[in-house]
């Protein structure tokens, strides 16, 4: 009995000497100590001894099986601290090591950019911000804007028709519309959104594009009032020293209408060949809301007058940046997106 007891001693001694981990420590807690454990099994035998070596055995067994547990939890501390030390250390922050860039940063798409500054430009004066749907009824897309169905300016847009009531929106002008009769005047809005025309795809037109455009309903609004906010605007998008003119055009929903140029972003007005030598480049639609579409929507234009201008962002977005084929803002290249 008191060899066996040693030999038990001794292996279960080694085995937690050489165990690495906690689990290798609470198997050998089983294989000895447990139910079936070898140091319970004689424990169990002991019945069989007499009284005095009983005893004697069983003293020894105690004292072993302290022993043994006493190894096993100071082992096991051991490895819980030694565990714990290197998990400190792998997680260890060093704060004056320079950071590591682990993904690519992002950025901004061109059109987006160039979003954000026309929006920022306009909220600065007072707009704000109004939505409305793509899919537009003929009566706002055109009738409203003093565009019935028999009127030659619908041959202006080559139109997608959903039905003979209902299209996709050729210009964010129904905007204008749905304003008049949403709202209470006077009001000063900024109106995006993609719009649709029937295009053949080549380095100047989609079939789809984004639009914006400014919208302001007041009593004895005049046309300084539109040349006035639009010399703000482009200062406010292009920089302070881009100059701005008008020039008289035709747009069936304004009266005045004229069209807006900047003096060359690329030759800053001397000429080139993106100007066309003239030293001045368009960049988009203006005038005075026509009294016809006030009272299509139920105001007195003797009373209420109105200015409206709107621009193509794909456009702003190539003379701000020299982007010479429109097609590059839609394909998502990021060759080509990665320069912004």
């Amino acid at each position: 009995m008191n060899k066996e007891l040693e030999r038990i001693k001794l292996n279960a001694m080694a085995a937690v000497r050489e165990a690495l981990t906690e689990a290798d420590i609470d198997r050998i807690s089983v294989s000895v100590l447990g139910r079936s454990g070898s140091l319970t099994e004689i424990l169990r035998g002991m019945s069989r001894l007499d009284k005095d070596e009983r005893a004697k055995a069983g003293q020894q067994a105690n004292e072993v099986k302290k022993e043994l547990e006493t190894a096993l939890t100071e082992r096991k501390k051991e490895l819980s601290d030694a565990f714990l030390r290197q998990r400190l250390k792998n997680e260890s922050i060093d704060v004056t090591e320079p950071g590591r860039r682990l993904l690519p940063r992002g950025r901004l798409h061109p059109m987006t950019q160039v979003y954000r500054q026309i929006r920022d430009a306009l909220i600065g004066m007072g707009f704000t911000m109004f939505n409305g749907p793509e899919v537009e009824l003929d009566d706002f897309n055109f009738t409203k804007l003093n565009v019935p169905p028999d009127h030659p300016a619908r041959d202006m847009q080559d139109t997608f028709y959903v039905s003979d009531s209902v299209v996709l929106r050729t210009h964010t002008s129904p905007c204008e519309a749905r304003a008049l009769l949403e709202l209470s005047p006077p009001f000063r809005l900024v109106i995006p959104g993609r719009v649709f025309r029937v295009d053949e795809v080549d380095a100047t037109h989609s079939p789809v594009f984004m639009q914006m455009e400014g919208f302001a309903v007041d009593r004895n609004i005049t046309l300084a009032n539109l040349k006035g906010t639009i010399d703000v605007f482009v200062k406010a998008v292009f920089g302070k020293g881009v100059k701005s003119r008008l020039r008289p055009s035709y747009f069936p929903f304004t009266e005045p209408s004229g069209e807006v140029d900047i003096s060359c972003t690329i030759c800053g007005g001397s000429g080139c060949g993106v100007c066309k030598g003239t030293g001045w480049i368009e960049i988009m639609g203006c005038g005075i809301t026509n009294p016809h579409e006030l009272e299509n929507c139920g105001y007195d234009p003797k009373e209420w007058s109105a200015l409206a201008f709107g621009l193509g962002v794909d456009r702003i977005a190539g003379l701000k940046y020299g982007i010479p084929d429109v097609r590059l803002l839609y394909e998502n290249d990021a060759r080509f997106l990665e320069q912004f």
